[in-house]
């Protein structure tokens, strides 16, 4: 793992902290291979941090609700710049955050939002 060293302190690269997020997630939700994560949660009016899980097939993988918000907020968290007015798949493989409507075609998760 690459670090960048201040002052006798190391700290890890965006990319590094982001590889380490979607080892974690994999980790927590067994079975994903991308995670949808928006601020519209379907029950409720005002914005709240939600995730729904997807295998590799774009099959939908039921979560608890304590890893629902938590890959939520951890996504979030690891992506300050993003704008959260739509949702957005991270990728645990390739450790990526791409707009949800460019990936749900190819998943076949269309239909599926957020």
């Amino acid at each position: 793992m690459s670090e960048i060293s201040r002052g006798g302190t190391a700290y890890a690269t965006p990319d590094d902290r982001r590889r380490r997020l979607a080892t974690i997630l994999a980790d927590l939700i067994p079975g994903a291979a991308r995670i949808r994560v928006s601020l519209r949660a379907p029950a409720e009016s005002w914005p709240h941090p939600h995730a729904r899980a997807y295998d590799i097939h774009g099959s939908r993988i039921e979560l608890k609700r304590a890893q629902v918000h938590a890959a939520a907020r951890w996504i979030m968290r690891a992506h300050p710049e993003t704008p959260w007015n739509e949702s957005y798949d991270f990728d645990l493989t390739r450790a990526e955050l791409t707009p949800a409507a460019r990936t749900a075609g190819r998943l076949n998760l269309a239909g599926q939002g957020c």
